[in-house]
Protein backbone atom coordinates (compact mmCIF):
# COMPACT_ATOMS: atom_id res chain seq x y z
CA UNK A 1 0.00 0.00 0.00
CA UNK A 2 1.37 3.40 -1.05
CA UNK A 3 1.07 6.10 1.71
CA UNK A 4 0.00 9.40 1.30
CA UNK A 5 2.99 11.78 2.39
CA UNK A 6 2.46 15.41 4.02
CA UNK A 7 5.71 17.25 3.71
CA UNK A 8 5.86 20.20 6.05
CA UNK A 9 8.61 22.73 5.48
CA UNK A 10 10.69 23.05 8.69
CA UNK A 11 12.23 26.45 7.71
CA UNK A 12 12.33 29.03 9.71
CA UNK A 13 9.76 31.56 8.34
CA UNK A 14 7.17 28.30 7.95
CA UNK A 15 7.57 27.49 11.44
CA UNK A 16 7.41 30.84 13.20
CA UNK A 17 4.35 31.35 10.70
CA UNK A 18 2.71 28.49 11.62
CA UNK A 19 3.93 25.07 10.63
CA UNK A 20 5.41 24.51 14.41
CA UNK A 21 1.98 24.41 15.29
CA UNK A 22 0.27 22.54 12.25
CA UNK A 23 2.84 19.79 13.29
CA UNK A 24 0.96 19.50 16.74
CA UNK A 25 -2.31 19.81 14.52
CA UNK A 26 -1.66 16.96 11.94
CA UNK A 27 -0.18 14.67 14.98
CA UNK A 28 -3.47 14.95 16.50
CA UNK A 29 -5.85 14.79 13.37
CA UNK A 30 -4.19 11.58 12.49
CA UNK A 31 -3.99 9.98 15.58
CA UNK A 32 -7.76 10.99 16.11
CA UNK A 33 -9.22 9.82 12.73
CA UNK A 34 -7.14 6.58 12.52
CA UNK A 35 -5.22 7.52 9.68
CA UNK A 36 -1.42 7.51 11.04
CA UNK A 37 -1.07 4.25 9.28
CA UNK A 38 -1.99 5.82 5.95
CA UNK A 39 0.28 9.02 5.82
CA UNK A 40 3.71 9.71 6.24
CA UNK A 41 4.58 13.37 7.94
CA UNK A 42 8.15 14.46 6.83
CA UNK A 43 9.97 17.38 7.63
CA UNK A 44 11.35 19.26 5.04
CA UNK A 45 14.19 22.26 4.71
CA UNK A 46 13.11 25.36 3.23
CA UNK A 47 10.63 25.13 -0.20
CA UNK A 48 12.03 28.67 -1.23
CA UNK A 49 8.38 30.25 -1.10
CA UNK A 50 9.44 32.01 2.74
CA UNK A 51 6.84 35.00 1.23
CA UNK A 52 3.77 32.84 0.93
CA UNK A 53 4.65 30.08 4.32
CA UNK A 54 3.26 28.49 5.90
CA UNK A 55 3.90 25.71 3.75
CA UNK A 56 3.13 22.28 3.40
CA UNK A 57 2.95 19.65 0.87
CA UNK A 58 0.29 16.68 0.48
CA UNK A 59 0.80 14.14 -2.14
CA UNK A 60 3.14 16.69 -4.31
CA UNK A 61 0.30 19.47 -4.13
CA UNK A 62 1.92 22.24 -2.35
CA UNK A 63 -0.44 24.42 -0.18
CA UNK A 64 1.03 28.44 0.65
CA UNK A 65 -0.14 30.77 2.98
CA UNK A 66 -2.46 28.58 5.37
CA UNK A 67 -4.16 29.50 8.22
CA UNK A 68 -5.58 26.95 10.92
CA UNK A 69 -8.57 26.74 8.91
CA UNK A 70 -7.61 25.82 5.72
CA UNK A 71 -5.43 23.24 6.83
CA UNK A 72 -8.24 21.36 8.90
CA UNK A 73 -10.24 21.33 5.73
CA UNK A 74 -6.99 19.96 3.81
CA UNK A 75 -6.37 17.21 6.46
CA UNK A 76 -10.00 16.41 6.22
CA UNK A 77 -9.84 15.92 2.78
CA UNK A 78 -6.97 13.81 2.99
CA UNK A 79 -9.22 11.40 5.03
CA UNK A 80 -12.29 11.25 2.99
CA UNK A 81 -9.19 10.29 -0.07
CA UNK A 82 -8.00 7.44 2.13
CA UNK A 83 -11.28 6.64 3.51
CA UNK A 84 -12.79 5.83 -0.58
CA UNK A 85 -9.69 3.62 -1.28
CA UNK A 86 -10.39 0.93 1.44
Amino acid sequence: MNKHRIEICLGSSCFIRGNNQFLTVIKDFMERTGIQKQVEVIGRLCEGNCKKGPVILIDGQSYQNLQLDSLEKLLIDLKERIKEKT
